[in-house]
């Protein structure tokens, strides 16, 4: 006996050292940069969750059976879709990338896959949506990224027995690992070899194996073999980047972080329980409306001026915005949606080089508004200008050479002095965010 444990410890030590030893490609590497320049993508929840209009967890919330869920995918055709139209959408709103629901945990497949019949080609609409979206984002220059479930609310083989949610769905079999994890390994293979380049893979579903959020204990119920999905990745396209929103500190192979509805350092969620990466890029999710899913009943939409305002402040932390559609069971995207998306887009042909390609400020978001900066430059955001003057504490640079306003070059005054520099305001409140630039000597 005390033979196999000292097995068992040196085989679990040789699947760690394994996993640590991932060492990023330089095309990983140079994904990542062009990521973290990026700084603002669409998020799309799609799929026959959209028919009941109550959300993507509509299968989980309503105790529905495998058995009758799987009548939806008879409803699912959506003969307004227009890939053209929703990567164009993207790209008016200033956004460098999509990242699209593939598979969500209700199971069902958004492409032509061999080892599912619960897929878009046994619809109506027998299209294969992931190829379309894969082939319009190429032409028009938009990455492409793919979120899929590591959990599944439908198959017997998924370890149903120790998750957390889905246990209304009338499954009967014993859950069976291996043949899951080749089951995801082969989706992927074919989701990493048929549609080109893909710039990463967004993980979802490793807490459905945790405790409840909020638990001492973090660890998960089962061993997810992250070593040979993330390696199975890397091989297939070694710049693919592979994020994974379990909400905890970031697992080796892993090469961007994620938080969901908050910003890096924050958790107003209660879902954000890990410190944010120095090393790897940073993302936050979050939803125009309350909601990820298309939801009838769901009317609270975020203004143009929240959404701007979140987007400053999370590139002002050095992190991405992935912004939300849900879109409707026709393919059709709401106009609350395209309206607020075209609004973000205006500001940013203005405003963008404040934006992207810059890197978080040198201090943390203030109460008057927050910093990026790239090179010899600093954007002071002034969000809220209802001082005379706004104090900036703990300047890094020598010396400021020019201050003036981003959108129309106007001059603006200041005094810097140890460290410290006063600019005063005296702008615009009916702007939403008064950038002024710094141009600096460092």
């Amino acid at each position: 006996m005390k033979n196999l444990i000292i097995a068992l410890v040196f085989l679990s030590l040789g699947f760690s050292l394994k996993a640590q030893n991932y060492i990023p490609s330089a095309s990983n590497l140079k994904q990542r940069e062009w990521f973290s320049d990026a700084r603002f993508g669409l998020f799309i929840h799609w799929g026959p969750f959209s028919i009941p209009g109550s959300g993507e967890w509509v299968m989980n919330d309503r105790k529905l059976t495998v058995h009758n869920y799987t009548n939806l995918q008879d409803f699912f055709n959506p003969i307004d879709f227009n890939a053209a139209a929703y990567v164009s959408m993207a790209k008016n709103a200033g956004m460098k990338y999509i990242t699209l629901i593939t598979r969500h945990h209700d199971g069902f497949s958004m492409w032509d896959t061999k080892y599912s019949d619960f897929n878009i080609m046994n619809t109506p609409y027998q299209k294969d949506i992931v190829k379309m979206m894969a082939d319009e984002c190429h032409k028009q220059g938009i990455q492409l990224y793919l979120y899929y479930s590591l959990l599944d609310w439908r198959r017997e083989d998924y370890p149903h027995e120790t998750g957390r949610t889905g246990q209304y769905s009338g499954r009967k079999g014993n859950g069976d690992y291996a043949s899951y994890l080749q089951f995801m390994k082969n989706q992927l293979t074919e989701l990493l070899t048929n549609y080109g380049k893909i710039g990463g893979v967004w993980f979802d579903g490793h807490w459905d194996q945790t405790q409840p959020e909020g638990s001492a204990d973090r660890s998960s119920r089962i061993d997810w073999k992250y070593d040979e999905i993330y390696s199975l990745i890397h091989k297939l396209q070694p710049q693919c980047m592979i994020g994974n929103n379990h909400h905890l500190t970031p697992f080796a192979g892993e090469d961007f972080q994620m938080f969901e509805r908050d910003l890096p350092g924050e958790n107003t969620s209660g879902l954000s329980l890990q410190q944010a990466s120095d090393k790897l890029p940073l993302e936050t999710c979050e939803t125009i409306s309350n909601s990820w899913g298309y939801n009838l009943s769901d009317t609270s939409y975020k203004t143009k001026t929240q959404l701007i305002k979140m987007l400053v402040k999370a590139s002002s932390l050095g992190a991405n915005l992935l912004l939300n559609i849900g879109p409707m069971p026709s393919g059709k995207v709401q106009p609350e949606f395209q309206d607020r998306l075209a609004a973000v887009g205006e500001w940013l042909n203005i405003y963008g080089e404040s934006i992207y390609s810059t890197k978080a400020g040198f201090i943390k978001p203030q109460p008057w508004g927050s910093i990026t900066q790239k090179e010899n430059k600093v954007y002071v955001h002034v969000l809220d200008p209802k001082n005379s003057s706004i104090l900036v504490d703990k300047t890094p640079f020598k010396k400021i050479t020019k201050a003036y306003l981003l959108k129309d070059k106007k001059p603006v005054k200041f005094l810097s002095k140890n460290g410290h520099t006063e600019i005063y305001t005296g702008f615009s409140t009916e702007e939403i965010d008064n950038v002024v630039v710094l141009e600096i000597l460092n």
